[in-house]
């Protein structure tokens, strides 16, 4: 048995663990605690916040940190390794029997991993002030990626389906590490010195928090889909609508979970 297929169930197990780690947290974060929170006065937030977020942030912050990284082995193991030389026309999870692996094929790889420069001027940018607009915006960008996953990089079903639900958890990774913990540091320190904490750096950690759980819900799909090819077939004859259909019927729930989440109550 080689080294490869001996770490691929060890970084399944170890992407798994960490990624209920995770999303369990960013779940509490935005369903729970903040609700709690508000319930609070002055006193009990400077006594309780510094005690309990620094704690919950460093198992989220290293959960979002090693799910990231085995699903970049899981992804080398299955679906590049052996599957990238230009001109291969074999047929491959990365791409399908009859195409080829062309410069598209790696163009669009580096998208995946790069596009979260993108969402990160996007969102710092004027047009994120109208939700709605850029909600649209987003949703067509994904769509725009995604075929050209599709009709220029010739990814195969399972490939495009676990590469966007990889550009998801690199944006949701990097919120984590480089927006909402430095946010969250000033935050809490603010409230363990009884000073109200900057309203920028809180609308900036609840937003990218927010986008991390919409976000979380699609990129779940993906991880279940590149097992399998029953959805592979085209819906309307558009090849890919599938998953573009869900990831609208993704944050549809989550937006129905945040609704949920405002209206139970303790006793």
């Amino acid at each position: 048995m080689d080294f490869l297929n001996m770490l691929n169930p060890v970084a399944r197990w170890l992407h798994i663990l960490a990624g209920v780690m995770w999303i369990g947290l960013l779940y509490f974060f935005n369903f729970i605690n903040g609700h709690v929170a508000a319930t609070m006065d002055g006193d009990t937030k400077k006594k309780v916040v510094p005690e309990l977020m620094p704690r919950a942030l460093f198992w989220f912050r290293w959960g979002a940190a090693w799910t990231w990284f085995s699903g970049m082995i899981l992804l080398y193991i299955i679906f590049w390794n052996g599957s990238l030389g230009m001109g291969e026309s074999v047929g491959t999870v990365m791409v399908d029997a009859g195409s080829e692996v062309t410069m598209w094929t790696h163009i669009m790889l580096l998208v995946t991993f790069v596009a979260v420069f993108a969402y990160d001027f996007l969102y710092k940018s004027a047009l994120a002030k109208n939700v709605r607009l850029i909600t649209v915006i987003s949703f067509l960008l994904i769509a725009v990626v995604e075929y050209a996953m599709i009709c220029f990089g010739n990814y195969s079903y399972r490939a495009f389906n676990i590469h966007i639900g990889a550009m998801f958890g690199t944006m949701m990774a990097f919120n984590v590490w480089f927006r909402i913990w430095p946010a969250q540091q000033k935050i809490i320190t603010a409230i363990k010195n009884g000073d109200a904490p900057d309203g920028n750096l809180v609308a900036l950690a609840t937003t990218r928090s927010k986008h991390n759980t919409y976000m979380s819900i699609p990129l779940l799909w993906t991880m279940i889909n590149q097992h399998t090819v029953v959805f592979s077939g085209k819906l309307f004859d558009i090849t890919g609508l599938v998953l573009l259909v869900v990831i609208v019927l993704g944050w549809h729930i989550a937006f129905q979970l945040y609704k949920k989440s405002g209206k139970v109550k303790g006793f």
